[in-house]
């Protein structure tokens, strides 16, 4: 519950940032995964929750920040 708390508390930009930082995040993961180099095979699944977190926020506050 309090990292939907941070995340309401920041703006508009603050998560459009983290957003595609964590898309281009998820993406080195899905290279990894195809080369057979990812150890850790949870934080694809981390990462795809935390943006779907950011868009739920964004979604939910629209341009009111």
């Amino acid at each position: 519950m309090s990292k939907n708390i941070d995340l309401q508390n920041k703006t508009k930009e603050e998560l459009n940032t983290m957003q595609e930082d964590l898309k281009a995040k998820l993406l080195q993961f899905n290279f990894e995964l195809g080369e057979k180099g990812l150890k850790d095979f949870s934080q694809v699944k981390k990462t795809k929750k935390e943006i779907a977190r950011i868009l739920t926020i964004i979604q939910q506050n629209g341009n009111t920040k």
